[in-house]
């Protein structure tokens, strides 16, 4: 059954793990930081319960057995572009988490995991899908852009353009700073946590996708620029 938006619940996890001893020490640390979980041990059975029910983040192990958890982050992503999702990855490798965050995922942890690094991730990335104020409605428009905040919706030359929740609040408020040089430590906690500020690739991985989303030549940007060592800068063409 699905559940009625309500915006005073307790937030929803859906826990999406093969390997039942992972499954076991995820869900505990959940629930004893206050989350209601609930479990697939599938991916068949992960997207079904996605679709049938209303979660407010999936945790997703990349190892399933019908298919790599990286095709359900992209089905997902495809189908729910709301929902959040922190995926859990084998190995700590660089080239696993750009996998992971290519694939539509939030952020990432490893099989090896504090219990405080899983929950404060957790706890950034639900406070990043978190809606702005509905009195508060406001749109971003430069370009052929247009940003609704409200709706949490872009616009490209009138046409939808699906973005991930991280990936909106990350292009909203580079357009909130138009201009303004913003340094890779204040991007990184702004949008993923104050503990946060030096993971430059997460930066890399994202600003490349988002030009892949709102440039025409993503070599040869319009709106996303580079400061080499220092930062990124929203520009508006049509000023």
């Amino acid at each position: 059954m699905r559940r009625d938006a309500d915006p005073y619940r307790d937030p929803v996890l859906l826990l999406v793990a093969a390997d039942t001893s992972l499954s076991k020490v995820l869900r505990t640390t959940l629930m004893d930081s206050g989350f209601l979980v609930e479990e697939a041990q599938s991916a068949d059975g992960a997207l079904a319960l996605i679709h049938e029910c209303r979660f407010d983040l999936v945790v997703l192990s990349t190892e399933l057995p019908e298919m790599s958890g990286l095709e359900v982050c992209r089905q997902v992503r495809k189908h729910t572009p709301e929902l959040g999702i922190v995926m859990v990855t084998e190995r700590d490798s660089e080239s696993e988490m750009v996998q992971a965050l290519e694939a539509g995922a939030d952020d990432y942890v490893t099989k090896r995991f504090r219990f405080r690094e899983l929950t404060a991730r957790v706890r950034a990335v639900l406070r990043r899908i978190q809606t702005d104020n509905p009195a508060e409605f406001r749109v971003l428009r430069a370009g052929d852009l247009e940003v609704d905040l409200d709706r949490r919706l872009l616009r490209r030359a009138g046409k939808i353009v699906h973005l991930t929740p991280t990936e909106f609040a990350l292009l909203a408020f580079l357009m909130k700073n138009e201009g303004v040089l913003l340094t890779h430590s204040k991007l990184l906690q702004t949008i993923w946590g104050q503990e946060y500020g030096e993971e430059l690739e997460y930066l890399r991985t994202y600003m490349r996708m988002l030009r892949k989303k709102i440039e025409d030549d993503p070599a040869k940007p319009r709106y996303l620029f580079t400061e080499p060592r220092v930062g990124y800068r929203f520009c508006n063409p049509s000023n």
